[in-house]
């Protein structure tokens, strides 16, 4: 989440006069992440997210994340609800963006991760892939391998001394990796929530409350879910990693959905290929993002970190 396009009050009035939602009561500019603009909005009638997508976004994919959302909000994952207009209409158009409301959930983000934290979050990532089963339209991962090399060459034309350095570093780590990612078809598949970091969980007395911001879901290897799951929460302080965080995530997963032979001995190089993933999306970010921006800027080289650690891995 983030904010890259201002929004007036009047117009935000306009908007939500289209719901059945009650009168604005405030809005407020959401920080956390990179990707779109996010606004917390208050109505008489309770808390909203107001989410206006950016140019990253493609507005013809947009429908398949609502049906998603409401797909595994109807094999009972606790997830936001896209709100529905008078006109019966969720996707709308606001500030020259497309712009959808969704359902506030209650909880927040963790402070402090522990091993029962991360059992919870695998046990309600398998069940999240054990429900997107019955959703059977696909959307391709624009951030599999072929994604990353476009990225790649997308970041050499920006940075300092620093930036290039890492720059050389990766041109050499992700020829290798392209080469030994699994071959499609080889591991099972099927809807990945692709970003689920500490800041898209949030818990409510110790206990896991909802997963939000599937606008990276896509349909991929199961497997690559839980890798990028490893890389988020298992490492302390974005450097050291901790086997008892880890334990507990595969632990929690195998509860509700046991890997087969071929997804344990994939996992090393899906967590390569999950550090990459974000290191080039933090890259590109750290490059590109522009002055003023209300975002929070992310450090690629902790990713850097985590790509080291897992290239020298034998196992997770």
């Amino acid at each position: 989440m983030a904010v890259y396009t201002d929004l007036h009050e009047g117009d935000l009035r306009g908007f939500l006069s289209l719901y059945d939602i009650g009168e604005l009561r405030s809005f407020t500019g959401i920080a956390e992440g990179i990707e779109n603009s996010n606004f917390l909005v208050k109505t008489t009638q309770g808390r909203f997210i107001l989410t206006l997508f950016e140019k990253r976004m493609k507005p013809e994919e947009l429908p398949w994340f609502l049906g998603l959302m409401a797909h595994l909000a109807g094999e009972g994952i606790a997830c936001p609800q896209p709100v529905v207009a008078k006109d019966g209409v969720a996707l709308r158009q606001l500030a020259g963006r497309p712009a959808i409301l969704v359902s506030f959930l209650e909880g927040q983000s963790l402070e402090v991760v522990t091993p029962q934290a991360c059992e919870q979050v695998g046990r309600s990532l398998a069940r999240l892939h054990e429900a997107g089963l019955g959703y059977r339209a696909e959307r391709a991962n624009a951030l599999a391998p072929e994604g990353w090399v476009e990225l790649f060459s997308r970041c050499t034309d920006g940075g300092d001394e620093a930036v290039k350095a890492l720059m050389a570093e990766v041109r050499t780590a992700l020829s290798a990796l392209v080469a030994a990612w699994p071959e499609a078809g080889s591991l099972p598949r099927g809807q990945i929530h692709a970003d689920l970091f500490m800041d898209n969980v949030f818990f409510q007395n110790g206990h896991l409350s909802g997963i939000i911001d599937f606008y990276f879901a896509c349909t991929d290897f199961l497997a690559y879910d839980l890798a990028i799951c490893l890389n988020a929460w298992c490492f302390e302080d974005e450097r050291h990693y901790r086997e008892d965080r880890a334990e507990a995530l595969l632990r929690g997963y195998e509860q509700v959905r046991p890997l087969n032979a071929a997804e344990h001995q994939a996992l090393p190089i899906l967590c390569q290929g999950a550090a990459m993933r974000f290191l080039l999306t933090r890259l590109y970010d750290w490059v590109h993002t522009p002055e003023g921006a209300l975002v929070t800027k992310k450090d690629p080289w902790a990713y850097q970190r985590r790509l080291h650690h897992f290239r020298k891995a034998d196992h997770v």
